[in-house]
C-alpha cells in the first residue's frame, strides 16, 4: 500500500493506477451506453416498436448481473490487470455485432452479449483498494466510480454528434463501432501499463474456488438467499422477452427451470466451498459479517440500479415529454450522469471524514426525496427546471453509490471481488426491475417505484456496523498480515 500524497495532478504510482483504471471504466460505460443516445436513430432504421425499444434497454443491463458474479471471483483469483484487459477486448466483438446488425433478432442479441462490459466496474474496485489506504480508499473509489461513469454522459454529448458528421442515416453504426474501436486499443495500453499490487506487496487471494466465502453457518444461510433476487431477476427478463414476442411460452419455461437449476447448483458450490472451514471453526480474527454485503447489496440495488434505469430512459423521456431533437434530448439528459464527476468522489470522501454510515443515511433520505420531485416531472414543467430536479436527484444517487463502495473494501480484502461483484450485480438487478417497470407502468410510477425502494434502503442501513479495526489476511506462507481499516 504507498502512502504517498493523494494529488490528482500526479501521475506516477498509486495515482498513475488510479488514472488508467478509471480511463478503464470510462470506456466501459461509454460503450455499454452507446445505445440510449442513439435510440432515436436506431428505431429508425428498423422501424421498432416502443416494447421493443424497451427490451433492448432492459437486454443492455441483463447480463451484467452473472457477469458481474464471475467476474468479481475472477479478478480476486487472477488480479485485476488480467481480467480488465481481457474484459476490454472481448467487449469489442459484440459491440461490432450491434453496429452491424441487419434484424432485430440480431441486435437483441447483440445488445444482450455486450451487457457482460458493465462487469468492468468490480474489476477497479479491487485494483484501487490494493493501491490506496483506508482513509482515502473512499475518495480513490469515489473518483474512479464517479469519472468512470461519467463516460455514459460522455456517450450522450459525443455519440449523436459523431453519427451526424459520419452522416446518413445510419450514421449511428459508425457511431457505435468507434467505441468498440477504442476497447480494443486500450485493453493493450492498460495490460502494459498497470500491475495488481504496488511493489513489495502481497496480492491476498481466497481459499475457496467457484463461490464467496463465509465465516459463520448463518452467514451461509443468508448468502445462499441473497442469491434469490439475482434469479429472479432474470426470471424476470425471460418474462419480459416473452411478452413482445422474442421467445415462447415454452422457451420462456424452459429457461425458468435452467435458472431454478442453476440456482441449486450455485447454492450447492457455495455450500462446498464453505461447510469444511465452518464445521472446524473459522478463527475469530479472520471472520467478517455478511449481513454488512446484504446491506450494501439493497442500497446498490436503489442507487445503481436507478441511475442505469434513468440514464437508459431519460434521453427518449426528454425527448417525448419536450418534443426534443436527438441530440439535444440526449444533451440535456446527460445532466443526470453530469453529476458523477464531483458526487460519487464527493460521497466517498465525506464518508471518509465523517464516517461511512452517517453519509449513506443522509444520502439515501435524499434519494428518496430526489426521486419522489422526478415522479412529478411533465410536459408543463420548463425545460430547465426538468432539468435542475434531474441534476439534484442524481447528486444523492451518485453520491450513495459512492458512499457504497467506500465500505465494500473494507469488510474482507481477499474477497472484496467477489463482494463487489455481488453489490454490483444487485445494481444491476435494480436497472432490471426498474426498467421492467418502466416498459409496463406510467413514468411517473416508474420514478415512485424507485423511491420507494430508496426507503427499504435506509431501513436495511439501520441494520449496518460501519467497518472498523483491521482485517486479517493471511499470506500463503502462513504469515498473519494486519490492514487497518479505521
Amino acid at each position: 500500500m504507498q502512502n504517498t500524497k493523494f494529488n490528482l495532478l500526479s501521475f506516477t504510482g498509486k495515482m498513475k493506477t488510479l488514472h488508467l483504471t478509471w480511463i478503464a471504466f470510462f470506456i466501459t460505460f461509454i460503450t455499454w451506453f452507446n445505445l440510449a443516445p442513439l435510440l432515436q436513430d436506431i428505431a429508425q432504421t428498423f422501424d421498432l416498436s416502443k416494447s421493443q425499444i424497451k427490451t433492448l434497454l432492459v437486454l443492455n443491463v441483463s447480463l451484467a448481473i452473472p457477469a458481474r458474479i464471475i467476474v468479481g471471483m475472477m479478478t480476486d483469483r487472477f488480479g485485476p490487470r488480467k481480467v480488465y484487459s481481457g474484459l476490454l477486448f472481448v467487449a469489442a466483438f459484440p459491440c461490432f455485432a450491434f453496429a452491424f446488425a441487419q434484424s432485430f433478432t440480431q441486435l437483441a442479441i447483440a445488445r444482450f452479449l455486450l451487457g457482460f462490459i458493465g462487469a468492468g466496474f468490480v474489476i477497479g474496485v479491487r485494483m484501487v483498494s490494493e493501491w490506496f489506504p483506508h482513509n482515502e480508499l473512499g475518495t480513490a473509489e469515489g473518483i474512479y466510480g464517479g469519472w468512470g461513469n461519467f463516460g455514459s454522459a460522455v456517450a450522450a454529448f459525443t455519440l449523436p454528434t459523431v453519427a451526424l458528421l459520419f452522416g446518413g442515416e445510419e450514421g449511428w453504426r459508425y457511431a457505435v463501432a468507434v467505441t468498440g474501436i477504442i476497447c480494443l486499443v486500450y485493453s493493450f495500453i492498460y495490460y502494459a501499463n498497470v500491475r495488481d499490487v504496488p511493489e513489495g506487496s502481497h496480492y491476498f487471494k481466497p481459499k475457496g474456488k467457484g463461490a464467496m466465502e463465509v465465516t459463520s453457518k448463518g452467514d451461509l444461510t443468508l448468502l445462499i438467499i441473497m442469491k434469490i433476487p439475482l434469479y429472479l431477476a432474470l426470471g424476470a427478463l425471460a418474462w419480459n422477452l416473452t411478452q413482445v414476442g422474442m421467445l415462447s411460452e415454452i422457451v420462456k419455461s424452459v429457461i425458468w427451470g435452467g435458472l431454478v437449476i442453476i440456482y441449486l447448483c450455485d447454492s450447492y458450490a457455495a455450500y462446498s466451498v464453505n461447510i469444511k472451514s465452518l464445521r472446524i471453526g473459522v478463527p475469530e480474527i479472520q471472520k467478517y459479517k455478511f449481513k454488512q454485503v446484504a446491506v450494501l447489496n439493497i442500497l446498490y440495488f436503489a442507487t445503481f440500479g436507478s441511475e442505469l434505469a434513468v440514464i437508459s430512459m431519460l434521453p427518449l423521456f426528454f425527448a417525448e415529454t419536450f418534443g426534443l431533437s436527438a441530440v439535444m434530448a440526449g444533451m440535456v439528459a446527460s445532466g443526470y450522469a453530469f453529476m458523477n464527476l464531483m458526487s460519487r468522489p464527493g460521497g466517498g470522501w465525506i464518508s471518509d471524514r465523517f464516517g461511512r454510515k452517517p453519509t449513506l443515511l443522509i444520502l439515501t433520505a435524499g434519494l428518496a426525496l430526489g426521486y419522489l420531485a422526478m415522479s412529478m416531472v411533465g410536459s408543463a414543467w420548463p425545460v430547465w427546471l426538468a432539468v435542475i430536479v434531474a441534476m439534484a436527484c442524481s447528486f444523492f444517487v451518485q453520491a450513495g453509490e459512492g458512499a457504497v463502495f467506500a465500505v465494500v473494501p473494507l469488510i474482507k480484502r481477499s474477497q472484496t471481488g467477489a463482494i463487489a461483484g455481488m453489490t454490483g450485480a444487485y445494481g444491476n438487478v435494480g436497472a432490471v426491475v426498474y426498467l421492467i417497470a418502466y416498459a409496463v407502468l406510467p413514468v411517473s410510477t416508474f420514478f415512485l417505484i424507485i423511491a420507494s425502494t430508496a426507503v427499504l434502503g435506509f431501513v436495511a442501513l439501520l441494520f449496518l456496523e460501519e467497518p472498523r479495526g483491521e482485517i486479517v489476511e493471511i499470506a500463503d506462507d502462513g504469515t498473519v498480515q494486519l490492514i487497518k481499516i479505521g
